[in-house]
């Protein structure tokens, strides 16, 4: 029997057990009468108070004589057992519709035959003071169909406006549960139920305020028919229980929403809104939560550019489920964007998150892989802390994973981690991901991983050899690896397409920090747009070149390097031993500088600055 038959039964029967009569019709055998003593036979003067009432304690002072119980209905234990069915009901609620399915579920038809549950609109979060005057708006009615006398429903009003003076507010602001058949109750129930309804006559009508957190939240309707006996007052507290209950779960779900809603901007903010789209590489990626209950993580992925069009491409993992766990991710991501600003090696930016990590406090561990792809040398660089390993999908439809050596979690303290080279085909796909999409209650890691690398090499098979499959697909495919049943952890999935930039397409040169430099930059630019077939461009390049690299060699002691890549726009780069970056600004009439960086502005298509781990790139697009 469910807890909602369980109360409606103890309430109909009237028995402490909730159970009925004997289906065969004939009686249980009445219980023998108590045996007294022989000089118990004779009569007890019964004690009389002033009012005529008996005193059900007669006998010596202080003490009780035994007063036999007859059998029948028990109205107090059957209301004990309809409140406790009632609670545990409604406390197993954690959302809002819940917590208001789970009170009506338990109140219609065993305690009322319609109930009507109106809340705050808004509803007031936390310790946050409400406004007033205030508004309730309708979130349930229900409505038991077999009982008669009852105002028709949908009758009530969809949004009522509290009064400040008026009954409903008055009402309200009682607390306890009123009958309906009181001056300010009808008010109130007019008010609720709408003008054109009337109310039932009698004690036929509860109304009990929702009071949770010294605020009211919302408010409760009780009605019975008229076939139905009337409400007591002792039901007035089991009006009182239920509305108690109520509230103190509405604020435990919106308090849970609140949460979670914070949660969830906190995870979208700290993750990428979009991805680069560097040369030589394309991208794709994939995050999803664990579950409705725990849908803010620590997983986070990333794809930064760095200086000779390579790109750092990082996955990982912060471990737990909470505002923390997302807290500690954005700061890790942040530190990691910092880290691959300077141009940092994978393992030593790997270093540097472990002590950051550690400052963050204890148990701060996270997993992370790092790795750098440089499109014209065709070489993958990477470094892994405690992270599962990457997986290779070539263009001829091989698949393989990548044994990188796993090394400690960040946060753990004094690990070395392990850097791995190797050349990658171009057309090569780079699938980064977290454990949440290779384990599960049912699948270890291993295993989790070769049904991934399975997966791929079939998705693979279906376009054919020299045709890798599209990216975005080929992410939708790889999400289906786990039964999203058995799934416990959120996913962050980086896919990444290293398509590579022809070595004919990319020019360097040294350049000593000499007078002569920036003629020497401009003859070399000139030479490789022309064997670009780019000689339209040779005006505007050789121009920002000029600019660039005097800038550079004015306060450089070290050679200057010049770089220049080809794709679908050419990209010119200058690398210098000087720190500071240069700014824009607007040169007076009579400076001798000071333009150089704003005919770069006005000329490029794009452009930017970034400090390295000794000196700067300054780099154009055009």
């Amino acid at each position: 029997m469910t807890e909602r038959e369980e109360g409606a039964a103890a309430l109909r029967s009237g028995r402490p057990d909730g159970g009925s009569a004997d289906p065969g019709g004939s009686r249980r055998p009445e219980p023998p009468a108590p045996r007294t003593a022989p000089d118990d036979t004779r009569p007890r003067p019964q004690h009389v108070d002033t009012d005529g009432s008996a005193d059900p304690s007669p006998g010596l002072p202080g003490r009780a004589a035994p007063v036999p119980v007859a059998p029948g209905p028990d109205p107090g234990s059957a209301r004990l057992r309809f409140v406790g069915a009632a609670t545990r009901r409604i406390a197993r609620g954690i959302d809002l519709e819940e917590i208001v399915l789970g009170l009506c579920r338990s109140v219609v038809p065993a305690f009322a035959d319609a109930i009507l549950v109106y809340l705050r609109d808004p509803l007031p979060v936390g310790d946050e003071q409400p406004v007033e005057p205030f508004q309730l708006r309708l979130r349930r009615s229900d409505l038991d169909a077999a009982a008669p006398g009852v105002p028709p429903l949908p009758g009530p009003a969809d949004l009522v406006e509290v009064a400040h003076m008026g009954a409903l507010s008055e009402v309200l602001r009682g607390v306890r549960p009123v009958f309906g058949d009181t001056l300010a109750a009808r008010g109130a129930l007019s008010e609720l139920l709408g003008k054109g309804t009337t109310p039932p006559p009698g004690r036929r009508s509860i109304i009990a305020p929702l009071r949770g957190r010294r605020r009211v939240t919302g408010v409760v309707v009780l009605l019975r028919g008229a076939e139905r006996e009337p409400y007591e007052r002792d039901d007035l507290l089991v009006s009182a229980q239920l509305a108690t209950h109520t509230a103190l779960g509405i604020d435990k779900a919106v308090i849970y929403r609140r949460e979670a809603y914070i949660s969830n901007e906190l995870q979208r903010t700290m993750l990428p809104e979009s991805l680069p789209q560097p040369t030589g590489v394309r991208l794709a990626s994939r995050y999803l939560p664990a579950a409705e209950s725990a849908r803010v993580g620590g997983d986070w992925y990333d794809a930064i550019p760095l200086p000779g069009s390579r790109v750092a491409l990082v996955v990982g993992d912060v471990m737990g489920h909470s505002v923390t766990s997302a807290a500690i991710m954005g700061q890790l991501r942040t530190a990691t964007q910092t880290l691959a600003g300077l141009d940092l090696p994978p393992q030593e930016v790997l270093h540097h998150l472990d002590e950051q990590a550690q400052r963050l406090g204890e148990e701060r561990m996270a997993t992370c892989l790092y790795a750098v792809y440089d499109p014209i040398a065709s070489r993958l660089t990477l470094a892994n802390a405690g992270h599962p390993p990457p997986v290779l999908l070539g263009q001829d439809g091989t698949c393989q994973v990548l044994h990188v050596p796993p090394g400690a979690p960040i946060g753990v303290g004094g690990t070395v981690f392990e850097p791995v080279e190797l050349d990658v085909p171009p057309g090569s796909t780079l699938m980064l991901y977290t454990d949440g999409l290779v384990e599960s209650r049912l699948c270890d890691v291993s295993t989790g991983i070769e049904r991934l690398r399975a997966r791929l090499a079939a998705t693979a098979a279906l376009t054919g050899p020299g045709h890798p499959p599209p990216l975005e697909p080929l992410c939708d495919e790889v999400l289906d690896v786990l039964d999203p049943g058995t799934r416990d952890d959120d996913i962050a999935l980086l896919a990444a397409r290293l398509d590579g930039i022809a070595p004919s397409s990319a020019a360097q040169w040294q350049l000593d920090p000499r007078t002569s430099a920036p003629r020497e930059a401009r003859r070399h630019a000139r030479a490789a747009l022309a064997g670009w077939g780019l000689d339209d461009l040779s005006d505007a390049v050789e121009l920002l070149v000029s600019e660039v690299v005097t800038n550079a060699i004015r306060y450089a002691r070290r050679p200057v390097t010049l770089r220049l890549v080809h794709t679908d726009r050419v990209r010119c780069e200058v690398v210098d031993d000087v720190p500071q970056l240069p700014r824009l600004r607007r040169a007076g009439p009579a400076d001798e500088g000071g333009r150089g960086m704003f005919l770069v502005n006005r000329v490029a298509r794009d452009w930017g600055a970034e400090r390295l781990s000794a000196g700067k790139v300054v780099w154009f697009e055009i």
